[in-house]
């Protein structure tokens, strides 16, 4: 039988030196002497897919209502054999949350013992604003969610510490080796009026406005060759907009998957030379996945798959095990074969004035480009959107910028050469940053000031240009105006001690004093460090502008580097862990929050918050090069008891009379055939995917015929190319569909295909039952 995706006899043997070279290059430093134990996890952290307020845009209206893709939390584990141990947690999350942070720990106290706490445990969030909220347990953060979602809590929570344990459980002899390399098209700086506000003399000594940085680690097995990476880079998880609103990991998540199944890919293919994606497809497409085990079916005779697919109807729903989407899914959660799961996290740094959408910002009734100081259209700031570089596709923009990180990090994971070598430290405290002493330099010599309680500006309820907000609110507005100030009133006003501490910042709440019906924000917050060899990973508990994480980083490593030890020098690496452990908002220079963009606006603790955080950061610095520990500080609140909701439950699902749960309500053409880049979309009956989070599972599935009578399944949840969108005929309606469409990658194989839905019904008593339901056959070629 013919197949044109067998490669030709002649191009055999070229094909298979390629391979050779390629693999030899993966797997290069697999012989270095092994100093560590390392191991890494990743689990599923998809919260609800319907009803629940998405965390990031505070927009009440972006209510989730599908998967574009599934989220996860990955996680690595370096320790010294019979020493210290440090773990970093990535989440495909907004940002870290306190009360997560806690819970986890005492989880793994209770498993663990002492091995792991505050101190060497590091939970931090690649700042996506397309997941589910309601999982912080400050009033300010959830109250477009409508108060706390248990369920987004608990998968996230549940899902860290599953990352953990299978990290914990991974733990091998293995090398870590370190890269670093510019990525100059990925982020753009999107309030540039503010950074200008920064010293002629400091700014010079950057090339641009943002870092362009990208520092990456490679973890080697001793046995098995490379098992992971994790890289730092800045910015923002905003490719996905504020009308959007199926979950997504946006730009960093969508880099994460793209290289876990390009690496997939090239080991797959050294022991499959006949597979029909090549190495070079890998990379240029970002996100099909290679599916070798599935054979062609592109047949000499085209009408016998036209006679295969149409002897396979659509499938009338029927109930499964609970745990049926899970065996279906495409990739394993476990290793398969010899070796542990590769496991790469693209990981948040300094990405607070840092947007992905380069092509800039522009008002869109007139078309012509923002004013600068302000980010207005005519006064008005709910006009003026930033543009990704797939505009107006916001789906195409997060995949070319996630796609811009993947092939940096793929860069610099095959040329990693420096290893990582030395001790393992790591160094914890708690800050009150609600009135923290700070010394800082004056005309005079030093001036001791102060941090104030949390409070958010007037430039804050403008929004960025990623996301604007609503009214007559703009960025830059350092007055705010009387009718605002008589609405903040009625919540609470501010003191005058508030209000000059806070200057130039004209305070919008006066979040730090509001406690009814508990904390509305943050004032206990942690710092760490967490040093592996000549790594220096600076922990910090928001989103630090560009300038202002350039400081901090020097610092740290003027500190290191002065230091008696002499374990430091001009090679040590400092890198900065954005939206870790807790989450505080932002943190801008002082000459920034003079300027009162919306960064600035939403830096809590007033003008000296930066000088506060490189106080403290130094004392932790010292400690790391052997100076005296510093106290551990006041603990945070646990709040989780305090907790309020008012996301209503789901009641109750219903069909009509003679519908099954799973049944198709509109299928495909009859007899279709459909070529690549064509979407093809299915709508079944369906139930709320509140009901099962199908955690591990998936919603949505598209099968490939194998031989005759054999459905394999080819793309899931976590694929880029398939969507599943949830809806409802009304608000309140019992009945809901599940629709899902599939773009045909440039590399999917030819064949027959079906879609396949999984849900999870309630009945009018509670009890659950699963279903599934599946489409026509229908032809690819």
């Amino acid at each position: 039988m013919g197949n044109s995706f067998v490669i030709r006899r002649d191009h055999k043997s070229l094909r298979c030196i390629c391979l050779c070279l390629l693999l030899l290059i993966v797997s290069q430093n697999v012989s270095a002497e092994s100093s560590y134990l390392v191991g890494l996890g990743s689990y599923d952290i998809t919260g609800p897919a319907a009803d629940v307020n998405m965390m990031g845009y505070a927009n009440m209206e972006q209510i989730v209502s599908g998967v574009h893709f599934r989220l996860r939390a990955r996680a690595f584990i370096v320790a010294e054999p019979g020493g210290s141990r440090v773990v970093f947690v990535n989440l495909d999350a907004c940002m870290a949350s306190q009360i997560v942070t806690i819970k986890v720990i005492e989880r793994l106290k209770s498993r663990y013992g002492g091995l792991y706490d505050e101190r060497n445990v590091a939970i931090s969030g690649i700042h996506t604003h397309a997941g589910p909220g309601g999982y912080l347990q400050y009033v300010v953060y959830i109250v477009t969610s409508l108060g706390f979602v248990r369920q987004s809590f608990d998968v996230i929570v549940d899902g860290i510490e599953k990352a953990i344990i299978q990290a914990h459980e991974n733990l091998r002899p293995g090398s870590i080796f370190i890269n670093r390399g510019e990525l100059l098209d990925a982020g753009v700086n999107r309030s540039p009026s503010a950074y200008l506000n920064n010293p002629p003399e400091e700014r010079k000594k950057y090339k641009y406005d943002v870092d362009k940085e990208m520092t990456l680690l490679k973890f080697v097995d001793k046995e098995w060759g490379p098992v992971g990476s994790f890289n730092w880079f800045a910015t923002h998880g905003t490719s996905m907009s504020r009308t959007n609103s199926l979950i997504s990991g946006d730009n960093k998540g969508a880099a994460a998957r793209f290289m876990e199944d390009w690496f997939e890919k090239v080991h797959g293919e050294a022991n499959d030379i006949k597979s029909e994606v090549s190495i070079n497809d890998s990379l240029e497409s970002g996100f099909p996945r290679k599916l070798s085990s599935i054979t062609s079916q592109l047949d000499e005779n085209y009408s016998m798959l036209k006679l295969l697919a149409m002897s396979f109807p659509a499938n009338n729903g029927s109930q499964v095990p609970r745990t049926f989407s899970t065996t279906r899914r495409v990739r394993s959660t476990f290793s398969q074969g010899v070796g542990a799961k590769f496991v790469s996290a693209f990981c948040q740094s300094n990405c607070g004035d840092v947007s992905p959408n380069v092509l800039g910002a522009f008002c869109i009734d007139t078309g012509l480009p923002c004013d600068f100081n302000h980010s207005t259209c005519n006064g008005k700031n709910e006009l003026c959107y930033s543009r990704g570089p797939g505009y107006p596709d916001e789906f195409e923009s997060t995949r070319i910028i996630g796609d811009r990180q993947y092939k940096k990090a793929v860069d610099l994971f095959t040329a990693a050469s420096e290893q990582i070598n030395g001790k393992i430290d790591y160094h914890h405290t708690y800050l009150n940053l609600s009135n923290l002493e700070v010394t800082i330099p004056s005309i005079n010599g030093q001036e001791v000031v102060r941090t104030c309680p949390a409070s958010m500006g007037f430039g804050f309820a403008a929004g960025t240009t990623d996301g604007p907000g609503a009214f007559d609110f703009s960025q830059g507005d350092d007055k705010g105006n009387a009718f605002w100030k008589l609405v903040r009133n009625v919540l609470k006003t501010p003191s005058k001690e508030q209000i000059d501490c806070q200057h130039p910042k004209p305070i919008l709440l006066d979040t730090g004093d509001m406690k009814e019906p508990y904390d509305w924000a943050p004032s206990i917050l942690p710092i760490q460090i967490i040093r592996i060899g000549q790594l220096v990973i600076l922990c910090v508990p928001g989103e630090f502008s560009t300038m202002a994480g350039r400081r901090l980083r020097d610092a740290v490593k003027t500190v290191l580097a002065s230091s008696s030890s002499g374990e430091f020098d001009d090679n040590v690496h400092v890198v900065l862990a954005g939206l870790t452990n807790s989450y505080s908002q932002y943190i801008t220079t002082f000459e920034e929050y003079e300027i009162q963009r919306y960064e600035g606006a939403s830096t809590l603790y007033g003008p000296h918050t930066l000088s506060a955080y490189i106080q403290e950061f130094k004392k932790l610095a010292a400690s790391i090069a052997g100076g005296p520990n510093v106290s551990p500080g006041p603990q945070p609140p646990d709040l989780l008891n305090k907790q309020i909701s008012l996301l209503a439950p789901v009641l109750v699902d219903a069909k009509p009379i003679g519908v099954s749960f799973g049944d198709v309500k509109s299928d495909v053409p009859q007899n279709s055939t459909f070529t690549k880049g064509d979407l093809v979309a299915v709508i079944f009956w369906s139930a709320c995917p509140r009901n099962d989070l199908m955690t591990e599972g998936t919603f949505s599935l598209v099968e490939i015929l194998q031989g005759t009578d054999t459905w394999v399944p080819a793309y899931d949840d976590d694929d880029f190319c398939l969507r599943f969108k949830w809806s409802r005929p009304w608000k309140f309606s019992t009945r809901s569909y599940a629709t899902i469409e599939w773009r045909i990658p440039e590399t999917a194989v030819p064949g027959v295909y079906k879609i396949r839905h999984f849900g999870a019904a309630k009945r009018l008593f509670g009890s659950i039952s699963h279903f599934t339901g599946a489409s026509s056959a229908f032809v690819v070629i």
